[in-house]
């Protein structure tokens, strides 16, 4: 537990009667200052400032005029300091409100109520932090010691005299250290070690002789996965405790280099050395809500509950439920989990895997999901399916948790998602049955039995109604198949209309004559059970049921459901409404509704059989042509000048109008999933072009880095379909589109191909689109390849492209890239010229967002001229505008290059802490730039003299480098020649 200096106890004066607002409140945790509400009051000359310290960290108690002397001088006061005591105190009671300076017994003391020193509110923090702490809110404890450590603003009593402010200074940085020790400790109990590495790497290079910042470290890297660098920095603890102490690291240090080298597993979780109680882990709680009327199934209920409390102790008990749609797979799966939820004391995960859909869940998607569940931060999450399902398990290791994995395609997609270690189990559902799912108890779902199905429908009817029908109760179940989900909607449809009886319900499900038969045949049991409900709609609303399962995507939202029906809102919702009370649609949120796969299904093939092609050919038109007129209203608002949108295909519906940015950006990363889905449904010849369009209107969903991967196999599935039918316009734009992806994730070699057919294909359809953006972008490739002079000529001829076609949005893009090709010519003063030209124009047109790539661009170039102050001003502002448009992987990349600043200007704290920013976000470029991120935090920690981390660095840069065969690899290979501390 970390030993924090307790504030001496305090006397307080009880609160004046003024008003809070009104009340005087201090400040001593940086400047002394004093206002009186939200006025600042002059305090006057230094001594007279620290005459005010002296009594302010008295909080409330006297201080004798001999106590005052001693404070301000020490053993050296000079003959007058009696009477110069007073003269500050007479001056500081003229300034103050009355009575909050009084003189008592020979001295003085300040009266103020509670709460007006900051010092005091920090303390309070702290000790409701140590209390939030001790019963395990870790969350709150740290975000309590955070507001505490908000009252430090520069050095406690900054600039004030005297030997009591001077121990007073000590003691408060000393205590500040301490609270950050403890909020970093925190930090990795909730397994943010990535993120604290940035700053504990800051720390340590500030207060290079504290051991405990050293020892946090380590476990921040290891925990980060970066084993080498933990041992390097003990490394360099040892070496630079011998050489300016003449002594050894203590031995916690000691231990834990051996616990490191040893790959202790306890190290993956808490710390023992802080006692945080057992309720601190995160545990998710994830399994749906069980259905109230849960009927029958008591032997299988019986025996899946033993098979699950018994799994403590084995290997991993793995339970697979198979049978048709509709069977109550689902309900009895999670009335299980309930049940046997005791013996799962460390969380329940649950995911719909979406088997029985066109696109069901990906493995990586859902480990990704799962482990954000169970407390692992976005920046620790590899991207890999199998280093995701490697940390899955290492995660799990030690927890008994069950797994839900409800709807499974088949074995294939289950098998990575499996806990796989003692003590965990999983209950698995699907429609198939997973005979190759090794070690998996197997259970087949049939249908219910007469009994249970008709006690089922009883407790949703009511029992009055169907006691007085029972023959009719029985045949509406036996109608149903004694089928789960049939027998559910019927009821529910009964019980939602008074005035019907039993017998009005059996007759109606008498009269669907014969299809209920085709329950015994697979999937067509589904179907046939979902025309209950069908049948018993509104002629619109079963036009709406028919048109929406058309749709793409994980949901829909009001809008767009508009926009498929061509009908007004209002309406739309109204239907909607109505087809969730039938539970043929589910509300997802407000606003958002979306189909059960099977049922989405359903509604298709009703579509089929009941519009013409072209009916549902317009429906999906209008969906297509409300994405593209939104998303092109987002992408015009964003960037003001830019021709894109005029270049567009003309849609025959409007879309949405946004009030500002941020809604319209809002709603861009919202419908992202839809987005991507609708494009890919509408690679058909009449609607490609539209489809390719809507990529390039979207553009910003490929470089925020969330939605990157989807983004690019959607523009892969549009330069098929394009090529497929040789067109020339859409499969040009669409490799373009794939090409700037690349480029964003360091794959210069595939993206310069893809850029070279789009070059090809534009001067077939004279696109001036795809002619000027193919230019840029093969700009920004040989830059990135270190060819600038080739970057150049492409980037000269893009200016004149998007010159001649009015489009300065673009220009100043070019500009600006042509501006960082310059530099890498060493023509810099070009290159500044380039850059402030492009910022000219974004600010000229009113852009903020791409604002911030040009001030990127004069960053660098400032910096290359030695204007470093300049260039960190710049890259600041970009930073800040990057951050605020949410492009995470420009800001890591910016974070990059303020580093290197920072480190030319012999700043390695900072290069260092601005490295691990970069490394903990990622950056445009890949695995690439992070090889360069390392190499430069590795130049930085050489300067800190941290040797040993520095080569670690270097080494895992030289590892990605070699793999990618980047000629980066020879500059690295001569860092890692024996160095010594610089």
């Amino acid at each position: 537990m970390d030993v924090v200096p307790r504030v001496p106890d305090q006397r307080r004066p009880a609160p004046g009667n003024a008003p809070e607002e009104l009340r005087p409140h201090f400040s001593v945790l940086g400047p002394v200052r004093a206002w009186h509400g939200a006025e600042q009051l002059s305090m006057g000359s230094p001594q007279q400032r620290a005459l005010l310290a002296a009594l302010l960290l008295r909080d409330g108690r006297t201080a004798t005029a001999h106590e005052l002397i001693d404070a301000l001088w020490g053993d050296e006061p000079p003959s007058q300091a009696l009477a110069a005591v007073r003269t500050y105190a007479s001056r500081l009671r003229k300034v103050l409100p009355a009575g909050v300076l009084v003189s008592e017994s020979g001295g003085y003391a300040i009266a103020a109520a509670d709460g007006a020193l900051d010092l005091s509110l920090a303390a309070d923090l702290w000790a409701e932090a140590e209390k939030a702490r001790g019963v395990g809110d870790l969350c709150q404890a740290r975000s309590l010691v955070n507001k505490a450590l908000g009252f430090w603003h520069g050095e406690p009593l900054a600039n004030v005299p005297g030997p009591y402010a001077e121990t007073e200074r000590t003691r408060l940085e000393e205590w500040r250290l301490q609270l950050l020790e403890s909020r970093l400790d925190m930090d990795l109990e909730v397994g943010c070690h990535a993120e604290a590495v940035s700053e504990l790497t800051a720390l340590t290079a500030a207060h290079p002789l504290r051991e405990r910042l050293r020892e946090l470290l380590m476990l921040a890297l290891y925990r980060s996965g970066r084993q080498a660098e933990a041992l390097a920095v003990y490394a360099d603890t040892r070496r630079l405790l011998a050489d300016e102490l003449g002594v050894d690291p203590r031995t916690g240090l000691k231990e834990l280099q051996q616990r490191i080298l040893q790959a202790d597993p306890a190290l993956a979780e808490p710390s023992a050395a802080t006692p945080e109680p057992a309720a601190a882990v995160v545990r998710p709680a994830q399994l749906p809500a069980t259905v109230p009327d849960f009927t029958g199934r008591a032997s299988f209920v019986s025996e899946l509950s033993e098979i699950l409390s018994a799994a403590e102790g084995r290997v991993m008990a793995v339970s697979a439920l198979a049978g048709i749609g509709g069977v109550g797979k689902t309900t009895l799966a999670v009335h299980v989990a309930h049940v046997a939820r005791a013996y799962f004391p460390d969380g329940q995960l649950y995911v719909d895997l979406q088997g029985a859909g066109a696109r069901a869940a990906e493995p990586e998607t859902v480990l990704g999901a799962f482990l954000r569940a169970l407390g692992t931060p976005d920046s620790a999450i590899p991207d890999s399916l199998e280093e995701r399902a490697a940390l899955y398990r290492s995660v799990l290791d030690g927890r008994r948790v069950l797994v839900v994995l409800d709807n499974a395609r088949d074995a294939a997609q289950v098998r990575p998602l499996l806990p796989g270690m003692e003590g965990c189990a999983a209950l698995v559902t699907s429609r198939i049955r997973m005979v190759d799912l090794a070690g998996a108890h197997l259970v087949d779902l049939d249908v219910m039995s007469p009994e249970e199905a008709l006690l089922l429908f009883t407790r949703i009817v009511g029992e009055e109604r169907v006691q007085s029908e029972r023959k009719a109760a029985l045949d509406v179940v036996a109608a149903c198949g004694f089928l789960p989900l049939a027998i559910r909607i019927a009821a529910s449809r009964l019980a939602a209309r008074r005035t019907w009886t039993v017998s009005t319900l059996a007759a109606k499900l008498a009269d669907e004559r014969r299809r209920l038969d085709e329950l015994q045949a697979g999937d067509l049991a589904v179907k046939a059970t979902f025309e209950l409900g069908y049948g018993q709609l509104e002629p619109a609303q079963a036009r709406a049921f028919r048109l929406l399962g058309l749709a793409d995507g994980p949901d829909l939202s009001l809008a767009a459901a508009a926009a498929v029906l061509d009908l007004p809102q209002e309406e739309t919702e109204d239907l909607l409404e109505m087809l969730v009370d039938t539970s043929l649609v589910e509300s997802a949120a407000p606003g958002r509704y979306r189909y059960h796969d099977l049922v989405r299904l359903y509604a298709r093939a009703c579509a089929e059989r009941e519009l013409s092609e072209g009916e549902r050919g317009a429906a999906t038109s209008r969906l297509l042509d409300f994405y593209l007129a939104s998303a092109a209203r987002v992408y015009a608002i964003e960037r003001p000048g830019d021709r894109t949108a005029d270049h567009l295909e003309v849609t025959d519906r409007a879309g949405l109008d946004f009030t500002d940015s941020t809604k319209a950006f809002d709603w861009l990363h919202a419908e992202a999933a839809c987005i991507l889905a609708c494009v890919q449904h509408s690679l058909g010849h009449d609607n490609l072009r539209r489809a390719v369009d809507l990529l390039l209107a979207a553009k910003d969903l490929a470089e925020s880095g969330a939605i990157s991967y989807r983004y690019e196999m959607a523009t892969r599935a549009a330069c098929d379909a394009a090529a497929a039918v040789g067109d020339a316009h859409a499969e040009g734009r669409a490799r373009v589109s794939l090409a700037q992806v690349l480029n964003k994730v360091g794959r210069f070699d595939d993206a310069a191909v893809e850029l070279e057919r789009a070059a090809s294909l534009a001067s077939d359809s004279r696109d001036p689109w795809t002619t000027g953006n193919a230019l840029n972008e093969q700009g920004i490739v040989n830059n990135c390849i270190n060819q600038p002079a080739v970057s150049e000529v492409h980037l000269r001829e893009a200016i004149e492209v998007f010159r001649a076609d009015g489009n300065r949005h673009s220009e100043a893009s070019a500009l600006c890239n042509l501006s960082r090709a310059l530099l890498a010519m060493g023509r810099t003063t070009k290159s500044i010229d380039l850059a402030q030209q492009g910022i000219a124009i974004y600010s000229d047109l009113g852009v903020t967002f791409r604002l911030a790539n040009a001030k990127y661009a004069l960053g660098l170039a400032l910096s290359d001229a030695n204007r470093r102050p300049e260039a960190l001003d710049q890259l600041n502002d970009a930073l800040q505008i990057f951050a605020e448009n949410r492009q995470r992987l420009w800001q890591g990349t910016t974070h990059y290059r303020i580093a290197q600043v920072y480190l030319a200007d012999r700043h390695a704290a900072q290069a260092a802490q601005h490295s691990e920013q970069a490394l903990a976000i990622g950056c445009v470029g890949g695995e690439w730039m992070r090889a360069n991120v390392l190499t430069l935090l590795g130049r930085s920690l050489v300067a800190l003299g941290q040797v040993d981390r520095a080569q670690a660095c270097w080494r895992e840069a030289l590892a990605i480098h070699e793999e990618a065969g980047a000629p980066e690899a020879a500059q690295v290979r001569k860092l890692l020649a024996p160095v010594t501390a610089a």
